[in-house]
C-alpha cells in the first residue's frame, strides 16, 4: 500500500521528523510507535535518537549522562553540539538523501530547551552553536509531547524502577524540580516562537493509546499522508465485510 507524502504543495520523499519534549512525557514510546506505523505503509523509514545515534555519540552519550561526571555548563553544550554534528553528517543526512523518512527521538530543540533555557539561560548562544552543528537541517515537523513537570518526573522514575535501571537517574535527570520546570517553560516559547514547525500533544492526562493516535492524526494531516481508499464488494445476500474487500473502485452496492 503507497502513501503520497506532502508538505505544502510539494510531494517529498524524504521527510524529518522530530519527538521533543520533558523527561516523562513519553515521547521515546511514540517515536518507536510512529516508525512502526509508517513503515506498516511500507515506507522507508530511519528511527535514530540523540545523544548517541552513532558510535561515537554513544561515547558521549556516556559522557554526558554518566552521573559522577562534573560537566562544566558550556561542555555539556558542546559536548551535545558535537554528538549532533557527527549524527547529521553520519545518519540523518544519508537518510534523507535517499528519500527515506527520519524519525529522531530528541534534536537541536531539546539543546536549547535543557543546556540554553534550563541551564545557561542564553538560548542564542547555545542556537548559533548548534545552527553550526546542523548545517541549516531543521525537522519538517516537530512534535512536541508537552506534561506537567510532577507528573513526567513520577513517570520517568516509575519506569526506571520498571526497567531495571540499576544505576538510576542519569546525570541531566537528577537536576532539580525547578531547572525541569525551566525545561517546560523553553519547550512552550520554543513552539510559540515557531508554530509552523511544531504540534503539540499535552500527554499529562493521556494514555500510550491515545497519545499514539493524537500524533497519528497530526502527522497525517500536517504531511497530507494520504492512504488510498479501500471499500467492499458485496454479494448477493450479504452485507459488506472486511473479508470481501477490494481495491477502490470496485465498490459496495
Amino acid at each position: 500500500m503507497n502513501l503520497r507524502v506532502r508538505v505544502g504543495r510539494t510531494v517529498m520523499a524524504a521527510v524529518f521528523i522530530t519527538l521533543e519534549g520533558p523527561d516523562g512525557s513519553g515521547k521515546s514510546t511514540q517515536a518507536v510507535l510512529l516508525a512502526e506505523r509508517l513503515r506498516r505503509f511500507g515506507l522507508p523509514v530511519l528511527l535514530t535518537r540523540e545523544p548517541g545515534g552513532t558510535a561515537l555519540g554513544l561515547t558521549l552519550r556516556q559522557i554526558l549522562l554518566e552521573p559522577s561526571n562534573k560537566l562544566a555548563v558550556m561542555t555539556e553544550v558542546l559536548l551535545m553540539a558535537a554528538d549532533r554534528a557527527q549524527h547529521v553528517e553520519e545518519v540523518i543526512k544519508p537518510a534523507l538523501q535517499n528519500n527515506m523518512i527520519v524519525i529522531c527521538d530528541r534534536y537541536v530543540d531539546s539543546s536549547l530547551a535543557y543546556q540554553g533555557f534550563g541551564l545557561l539561560q542564553d538560548v542564542a548562544k547555545v542556537k548559533t552553536i548548534n545552527e553550526a552543528a546542523i548545517g541549516g537541517l531543521w525537522p519538517h515537523l516537530t512534535l512536541l509531547l508537552d506534561v506537567e513537570t510532577e507528573t513526567g518526573l513520577q513517570r520517568h522514575t516509575l519506569a526506571s524502577r520498571r526497567q531495571g535501571r540499576s544505576e538510576g537517574l542519569d546525570r541531566i535527570e537528577q537536576r532539580d524540580l525547578e531547572f525541569h520546570r525551566r525545561v517546560r517553560q523553553g519547550y512552550n516559547r520554543l513552539q510559540e516562537s515557531d508554530p509552523q514547525r511544531f504540534a503539540v500533544v499535552d500527554t499529562t492526562e493521556l494514555g500510550v493509546d491515545d497519545v499514539a493516535q493524537k500524533v497519528w492524526h497530526i502527522v497525517r494531516q500536517r504531511l497530507e499522508i494520504s492512504e488510498p481508499e479501500i471499500t467492499c464488494t458485496k454479494k448477493e445476500g450479504e452485507s459488506c465485510e472486511v473479508n470481501h474487500c477490494r481495491s477502490a473502485g470496485s465498490g459496495c452496492k
